[in-house]
């Protein structure tokens, strides 16, 4: 969802979006930006404490960054984001992360790791602009998208 909040910024842009969701497809069909439809995957959902789904994510990922070979890659999260900025910085692509409105009290896990690759690393909440643990740099705020 906020990433397609984000979506007008990218307006005149080829876009592809990936998703533990396949009904948002038809919500992006629907929304009515006159964009046109983007290129849509989905990959299978996965935690840290699933590992034999967390692989399973990183191929189809993997598959998706190498297919698209984006030259940006902007994502709200959790593994799956983390592992697309990852593979996306090996092959040169620039990544934007964006820590997920939920994460209101503190940064995401996923955040502070991806935290090294991102190009640019943003979070919606003031109070933790600049807040970074284990020396890290920290995350910038420029409003919210919810």
């Amino acid at each position: 969802m906020q990433l397609r909040r984000m979506r007008p910024a990218w307006n005149d842009c080829d876009v592809a979006y990936a998703t533990t969701h396949p009904g948002y497809r038809a919500e992006l069909e629907q929304d009515g930006s006159g964009a046109g439809t983007p290129r849509f995957y989905t990959f299978p959902d996965a935690n840290r404490w699933q590992k034999f789904r967390l692989l399973q994510q990183l191929i189809v990922v993997a598959w998706i960054v190498i297919r698209e070979r984006p030259d940006v890659i902007v994502s709200t999260g959790a593994s799956a984001g983390y592992f697309a900025l990852r593979i996306g910085k090996r092959l040169g692509t620039r990544t934007a992360w964006v820590d997920s409105i939920a994460n209101a009290e503190e940064l995401s896990l996923a955040g502070l790791r991806v935290a090294l690759y991102a190009d640019l690393w943003l979070t919606q909440w003031p109070h933790l602009a600049g807040n970074a643990s284990r020396g890290l740099r920290s995350p910038r705020y420029f409003g919210a998208v919810l």
